[in-house]
């Protein structure tokens, strides 16, 4: 069911929520509604055709989710992630992602291992198709870390990563550029990651991850000296450009938000 459709009464509000929250945040971590917008509940209510109690929900999940942060006298904008955030997920993502690769390798079923080396296969032919240059991987399934931690079978573990550090991650991979030199060196270490788990060897599987995490750290520490060398700010160095983008849910051009476009203050 489309948002614009979501004015029915007899409609459930947690589901109405729900929904608008998995839409909102996919057009946030996608940059459809850029770092810095001004989110308007009465414009986001009038345009998908429902009350404000649901609105208020998915707003409220995408503030805990800090994707969306809600200042006096502001009101609320999508966050822009500084390059210190940014960093930090990284160290958190380490630790938390090394544990979730030990836990993998120890609870992980083998048919899921064996849709894990399909996905891998799957984006062994994308990163060749994009010469070595790009590895984006959708987001959920099709996504190899997701995937990782839903193997770990720690639920406290995937609400932790999946439901908050996932999407912020992503938010920067989508905004800021997918171009890499590590895309070919990510697929391997990936492939070795699942090779531990299939082994069933959980200290190896966290060495590897964690070694994987820590060397897309300091690629990504590179870059960003690279950009403050250049003079240019971070979100310039490839983000991906709304103009003339549409809604993803009514088809209908943006902006979602009530006011110009985004300041240039953090």
């Amino acid at each position: 069911m489309l948002l614009a459709a979501l004015n029915l009464e007899d409609a459930v509000s947690p589901t109405i929520a729900d929904r608008l929250f998995d839409q909102l945040r996919k057009a946030i971590v996608e940059g459809e509604i850029p770092p810095g917008s001004k989110i308007s509940e009465p414009v986001l209510a009038a345009r998908y055709g429902i009350s404000r109690g649901p609105l208020r929900e998915a707003m409220r999940r995408l503030e805990s989710s800090s994707l969306v942060e809600r200042k006096p006298n502001v009101g609320a904008r999508v966050i822009r992630l500084s390059s210190e955030q940014l960093l930090e997920i990284y160290v958190i993502r380490e630790a938390l992602e090394g544990l979730a690769a030990r836990l993998a390798a120890e609870h992980m079923a083998e048919p899921a291992i064996a849709e894990l080396r399909a996905l891998l296969e799957r984006h062994r032919i994308e990163v060749a198709r994009e010469g070595g240059q790009s590895y984006f991987q959708t987001e959920g399934d099709l996504d190899f870390h997701f995937c990782i931690v839903q193997g770990s079978g720690n639920r406290r573990l995937i609400s932790i990563l999946c439901n908050d550090l996932y999407h912020l991650a992503r938010m920067y991979r989508c905004q800021f550029g997918m171009k890499s030199d590590r895309a070919r060196d990510a697929l391997k270490e990936h492939e070795l990651v699942v090779d531990a788990i299939a082994d069933r060897d959980g200290e190896l599987a966290e060495w590897l991850m964690r070694r994987h995490i820590r060397a897309s750290r300091r690629a990504t520490e590179r870059r960003i000296a690279l950009t403050a060398a250049s003079g240019q700010p971070p979100a310039a160095n490839g983000l991906r450009s709304v103009c003339g983008r549409r809604d993803p849910v009514t088809g209908n051009e943006y902006p979602l938000s009530a006011s110009s476009p985004p300041d240039s203050t953090n």
